[in-house]
């Protein structure tokens, strides 16, 4: 696969006069902000300038960083060849810039909504975010120095067009020293943890559901409650159907995703992890459009309850992407 817009022509559009004063007057505004709370950008270690990023911390550590620094992003996948070429490079010249880059690597299989809000055609995909704007930069494996150019543009047009100047590089400082906007401290969320369980126990679904939200409103990132919101909701939706008449429409109708999604939800609770994932996985590759983004979503939700570490989750983000792609 040849590299595609190399010649930063999407940073050029970008930079039109109306566009790039707007995006610039954000930024400015952002790093006042920052100052005025005591939270400007403070020395980072070299291991700060390359980091792994998921949906859950896209706005803080990409959004939110491309107000101080442009944020290059790596579109990859374990089982790309061209990605394990490609990848190294990146990582490589980004610590040579030193503190003028920041390079944010995004796994597509755990990561398929980012991946299709960027138009993601094919990996390995590169693109950067400068004061919150989205930019193109170019798609398959790159020689180092045609990367090496467009890294160029790219700083030269965060600096003249958007005054981002980049991090303070400290190779003494510690990884992760560089700070972070202030986090919602997290409250003792013990009794309404318990009373999820209660209702789940009761049989209270729609309770264990508020619950668990209950705790997310406040602590976003709370594993417990996001592992037992989606098995919540599992039990909310499966406490309704017809096993038999539901298994009966899906195997009379395999390309209705509807059909397809009612059965899986049904395969999972009664632990037929692998069934539930390919008859999904099968349903995206036989639709398209929102019906085929539905699928999708509902087998991310699946894989929220079987949980990450689970190498069948592995194994169908695999299969997913191949059937994607």
């Amino acid at each position: 696969m040849q590299p595609r817009n190399m010649s930063m022509s999407g940073v050029v559009d970008l930079a039109a006069v109306k566009a790039a004063q707007e995006a610039k007057a954000k930024a400015e505004q952002a790093r006042a902000e920052a100052a005025r709370q005591g939270g400007g950008p403070g020395a980072v270690s070299p291991a700060d300038l390359v980091i792994d990023v998921d949906e859950a911390g896209f706005e803080r550590d990409v959004l939110q960083r491309s107000t101080e620094v442009p944020v290059v992003i790596d579109f990859w996948a374990e089982w790309c060849e061209p990605c394990k070429q490609l990848s190294p490079v990146l990582e490589q010249l980004v610590l040579e810039y030193n503190g003028r880059l920041l390079l944010a690597k995004i796994d597509v299989d755990a990561n398929q909504m980012l991946m299709q809000q960027f138009g993601v055609q094919g990996i390995p995909a590169v693109f950067a975010v400068v004061a919150g704007q989205a930019l193109p930069l170019f798609q398959g494996a790159a020689g180092k120095e045609q990367i090496q150019q467009t890294l160029d543009q790219l700083v030269q047009v965060a600096e003249e067009r958007f005054g981002l100047t980049g991090l303070t590089v400290d190779p003494d400082a510690e990884r992760g020293a560089a700070p972070q906007p202030a986090a919602v401290p997290a409250g003792p969320y013990d009794a309404l943890l318990e009373a999820a369980v209660r209702a789940l126990d009761a049989g209270d679904f729609g309770g264990a559901v508020q619950a668990y939200k209950n705790v997310l409103s406040d602590d976003p990132g709370n594993s417990e409650a996001k592992l037992g919101l989606a098995q919540a909701e599992l039990l909310q939706r499966v406490q309704s159907l017809d096993p038999q008449r539901t298994r009966k429409e899906a195997a009379e109708k395999p390309g209705d995703a509807q059909a397809q999604i009612a059965a899986a939800d049904l395969d999972l609770v009664g632990g037929h992890v692998e069934d539930a994932f390919g008859r999904l996985i099968d349903t995206v590759r036989r639709t398209a459009g929102d019906e085929r983004d539905t699928v999708r979503i509902r087998l991310l939700e699946l894989f929220e309850v079987v949980g990450a570490d689970d190498p069948r989750v592995a194994a169908a983000r695999r299969a997913l992407s191949r059937a994607l792609f």
